[in-house]
């Protein structure tokens, strides 16, 4: 009788477990990207745009909303985007030293 309940626990354990792995047309397993959306704030280097996204973020004794902001290094591989643009852009593999982030489309 013990061993059915630790086997049931088993199997309910593991259907629990959600992988953060999306399969690709190819059938590979990619990891799911996080991705912002930001106003350009400099367009000046050449195929790099850098992103500023706000937040709203909520302090937990005091309930009181405030915002937060952070510039990314987006690299913008046809230099589509300009300054005041609102754009898209995901998370990728390391592009130079601040670039990990990589431009998929002016909203704006």
């Amino acid at each position: 009788m013990d061993k059915k309940v630790s086997t049931a626990k088993k199997v309910k354990a593991a259907k629990q477990v959600k992988p953060s792995f999306e399969k690709d047309m190819a059938g590979k397993k990619e990891a799911a990207r996080r991705q912002f959306d930001g106003v350009v704030v400099s367009a000046i280097e050449n195929k790099t745009i850098h992103v500023l996204v706000k937040s709203i973020k909520v302090n937990e004794k005091y309930q009181k909303q405030y915002t937060t902001s952070k510039k990314y290094a987006v690299h913008d591989a046809k230099n589509t985007a300009k300054k005041g643009d609102e754009v898209l852009f995901e998370e990728c593999r390391p592009l130079s030293k601040t670039k990990r982030w990589r431009l998929i489309k002016v909203i704006k």
